[in-house]
């Protein structure tokens, strides 16, 4: 099986240049978006602050737009947090969900519908856990109403540009002592587990069922224990890297692009002390200076077992000078521009990808996946070969269809993934 790319956060801005980006969920999501901010500008991983920092004013040049820090604090089902990232290229918001379809979701449609920036190019939704543990004894059966009002709902009002990915809730742990679940909230057994996989499932059939895409976390990270936190809820700093990617992966998939071929990267992950404990993962290092390249500590050992790698290629001549080695198209662009915030730099390093996958996953998984399992190497590492290529920004039009030129990052003839949709009966007009 091909090796699933590893994206830099070059290839992030170029992928998810001049587009609108909206997640919606609950604490997990907001880490999704965390993620994802923090790529679209470095390769830098996320901090534990930062991973536990709720409603803050700021967070590596986003904003916090609503609720959060600016109204009260507390773990009720009325919690919001809306946050925003701009740039000149790029914008992604997210909002926090406690309910997959309430008078609150119809709100955020609504403000999307008219969105001075026009409608997201893609969505990233989940809404499961808050649905199945705070809304009494009738919350499945709500949960299961509500997820054919959504997806309906979503069918009506959300133009075919644009490409809704339904994330799969993450398995939780046997002992969940995450604050959104009050102690009188908390079963005493594995119930909540049984209920997220039936959840899963019904969610991606009605969400497939109308013609949207689905990425099943929960089959991704089912063997990923170890990276799970001791709340039994949230994740690493690790595996929400390795969720970014996949997630990425998805959407190139769907616009029909071709991402970067590179080598395994494993030996550049630069492993520091473990902690000890259950959910810790690997603990980063120091932050290099700009001048001086980040190396792999003595003793290295990469996460996952590496394939077996072809030789180096021989060393490619210097290439002889030119004013732009990179060719550049212009777009023109769809966000206002503004003045650059401070650009704040996370505390540690972060290379390359700590996880290799074999595959990404779309829908359903097929019998010969067998997910990831995140143990330790046990023979010595190789040394990276990276391929150096020359790389032309990917021009890519929202809406269909849109023309895709030649070159390494983008191939020529290749389209994007049809839509599965199907149009409504009655189409709402689109505010102007």
């Amino acid at each position: 099986m091909a090796v699933m790319a590893h994206l830099l956060a070059a290839d992030v801005q170029q992928l998810l240049h001049n587009k609108f980006v909206v997640i919606l969920g609950d604490s997990v999501q907001r880490a999704v978006y965390k993620d994802l901010v923090l790529l679209l500008q470095k390769d830098l991983l996320l901090t534990p602050t930062q991973l536990k920092a709720k409603g803050e004013e700021s967070f590596e040049r986003d904003k916090l737009v609503d609720g959060g820090q600016r109204g009260p604090m507390h773990n009720g089902t009325q919690y919001r947090e809306v946050r925003q990232f701009c740039s000149d290229h790029h914008l992604v918001r997210f909002y926090f969900l406690t309910r997959v379809y309430s008078s609150y979701l119809e709100a955020i449609l609504q403000e999307l519908q008219s969105s001075q920036h026009g409608p997201p190019d893609v969505i990233i939704m989940n809404s499961c856990l808050w649905d199945l543990s705070r809304y009494g004894p009738d919350s499945w059966k709500s949960y299961l109403e509500n997820l054919e009002s959504l997806f309906e709902r979503l069918g009506q009002v959300l133009p075919e540009s644009c490409l809704l990915v339904w994330n799969t809730a993450m398995p939780v742990g046997k002992k969940i002592t995450a604050g959104f679940l009050p102690p009188e909230h908390r079963p005493e057994d594995s119930s909540l587990r049984d209920r997220v996989i039936a959840a899963n499932f019904h969610s991606s059939a009605e969400a497939k069922k109308h013609g949207f895409d689905v990425l099943d976390l929960h089959f991704h990270f089912r063997h990923a224990g170890r990276h799970l936190q001791r709340d039994g809820v949230h994740w690493d700093q690790l595996a929400h890297r390795h969720l970014s990617q996949l997630l990425l992966a998805h959407v190139a998939d769907a616009w029909g692009v071709d991402l970067p071929r590179r080598y395994p990267v494993g030996p550049w992950i630069r492993d520091g002390p473990a902690r000890t404990g259950p959910g810790w993962g690997v603990e980063r290092q120091p932050q290099a200076s700009p001048d001086q390249p980040s190396m792999p500590p003595a003793g290295y050992r990469p996460l996952l077992p590496l394939p077996h790698l072809p030789p180096p290629p021989p060393p490619l001549l210097p290439l002889p000078p030119h004013p732009r080695p990179f060719p550049f198209h212009p777009v023109m662009t769809r966000f206002q521009f503004g003045p650059r915030d401070h650009f704040s730099a996370s505390d540690h390093p972060f290379q390359s990808d700590q996880f290799s996958s074999n595959h990404f996953h779309s829908d359903v998984p097929s019998p010969t996946q067998t997910g990831f399992s995140f143990e330790d190497d046990p023979q010595p590492p190789r040394p990276p070969f990276p391929t150096p290529y020359l790389q032309r920004a990917p021009v890519v039009h929202r809406g269909f269809p849109r023309h895709l030129p030649r070159g390494p990052y983008v191939p020529w003839g290749r389209r994007p993934r049809s839509s599965k949709r199907q149009a409504p009966s009655h189409p709402q007009p689109r505010p102007q």
